[in-house]
């Protein structure tokens, strides 16, 4: 045997063993439409080749075959709302001041896995420290870390840092100043800019900000906490708004949601998307007295025992932490406003907050999912669908993944029961596959 046959025999038996065959489970593919069952989903390399079911669409003789009998298959979940660089711990003061130097090299990886771990194959990390969040996203884009495929921010852009978090937190002061820093961030390649605290900016500040974003093909991110938040974001044209606010007001003032239903109507192929992450609130009380969720071991993958005892330490008492002080007035005004969101025709999109206190990334984005659904009413597909198709929109990537479809990545999850009737399943994923690769 030649050399030359030798390589190309090589070559024939790697994509032989790169082939797989998931066979068997129900698929729900993204798109929303009824649930395939017998499905058969082909996959060579990192790829999807073909979807079709059992009796019509032949399994190749060399491929590996996996059995989903009894299991519902679906994309990947994504999580458009998360902090890899955060851990749980309760003491921002105590985290931001004694872990930068291990940020890169252990914390934000050991999110990122863990979140993929939990099902979760995309995310969207929202306010971190430069580099290391370039660093880490492509790090694991290269194959050589593996985690959730990340869409970083970078830093976040505010009126003024607080001290110690100059690292992560970028003050804007002027509408110059604010341009030259998205110029800055789009230079070193971040996926979006995350806007906070917009309402203690100028006007200018917010519209040159917004602008020079959108010149550079980057996607606004703004919080939605206070009413002028909201206000001068739609007012300068922000893409996507974070969390469910506006403190104890039992519902959003009547002109908001008036100039959201404006928004959304002109939105057409680019809507206004909303990410409530409503479970961070929801659940503290079930968190506060089920001090179980903090004994699991889940959340402690790839992080030093130094860290995970700091981390357990700061939870001692999660009753008291400064934190949650306002959920008991808050809590009861999530359903009302979640429904107006609803209904004012932005997109909604699973986004949970994981990694501030107490919230750890193996269990935050089914937790969102749950309460979506066994809270707020939303049906078990449309939630799917905005932890899947949806989120693939937003970041403009669903022509390589957001559903099972050939010619799109292989991110797949697999859950044994029906999700569509028992959503909560999604709390113990049973097999994972990113670009191909089984993770789980």
């Amino acid at each position: 045997m030649t050399w030359r046959i030798c390589i190309l025999l090589a070559f024939a038996l790697a994509a032989a063993a790169q082939r797989k065959a998931l066979v068997g489970g129900t698929l729900i593919d993204g798109y929303g439409g009824p649930p395939i069952p017998n499905s058969v989903i082909l996959i060579d390399g990192e790829k999807i080749s073909a979807v079709g079911q059992l009796g019509t669409l032949s399994v190749p003789p060399d491929a590996q075959v996996i059995s989903t009998a009894g299991m519902s298959v679906l994309p990947g979940l994504w999580d458009m709302h998360v902090h890899t660089m955060l851990s749980g711990h309760s003491d921002y003061e105590h985290w931001d001041k004694t872990y930068p130097p291990q940020m890169e090299s252990v914390i934000m990886p050991a999110s990122a896995k863990q979140l993929l771990m939990a099902g979760v194959t995309s995310a969207r990390d929202l306010g971190g420290p430069l580099e290391a969040s370039i660093h880490v996203r492509d790090g694991i884009r290269a194959g050589r870390i593996p985690g959730a495929t990340l869409y970083v921010s970078g830093p976040f852009l505010e009126h003024e840092a607080y001290p110690g978090t100059e690292y992560f937190r970028w003050g804007v002061h002027g509408a110059d100043d604010g341009r030259a820093k998205v110029r800055k961030l789009a230079a070193a390649g971040v996926d979006c800019i995350k806007l906070i605290d917009q309402d203690e900016m100028s006007r200018e500040e917010i519209a040159a900000i917004v602008d020079e974003a959108h010149q550079d093909k980057l996607q606004v991110v703004a919080h939605a906490h206070r009413p002028n938040e909201i206000r001068f974001g739609l007012e300068a044209g922000v893409d996507d708004f974070e969390h469910t606010g506006l403190a104890t007001a039992p519902e959003y003032p009547p002109d908001i949601v008036e100039k959201l239903h404006e928004r959304a109507a002109r939105g057409n192929m680019a809507p206004l998307f909303w990410t409530p992450t409503v479970q961070v609130l929801w659940n503290y009380d079930y968190i506060r007295d089920h001090p179980e969720r903090i004994d699991d071991p889940r959340w402690q993958e790839g992080l030093p025992p130094a860290i995970v005892t700091d981390i357990r330490e700061s939870l001692r008492h999660v009753d008291q932490l400064d934190y949650y002080r306002m959920v008991p007035p808050r809590k009861p005004t999530l359903k009302r406003k979640f429904e107006q969101l609803r209904q004012s025709g932005a997109v909604l999109l699973i986004g949970t907050d994981s990694g501030v206190p107490a919230q750890f990334h193996t269990q935050t984005t089914w937790n969102e999912i749950d309460v979506w659904v066994r809270v707020m009413g939303v049906d078990p597909m449309d939630a799917i669908r905005a932890a899947t198709y949806w989120p693939a929109v937003a970041m403009k990537v669903d022509g390589e993944v957001g559903t099972v479809t050939a010619g799109k990545y292989a991110d797949m999850i697999a859950v044994r029961g029906d999700v569509l009737r028992y959503v909560d399943l999604l709390q113990n994923v049973d097999m994972v596959i990113k670009h191909g690769v089984r993770y789980k």
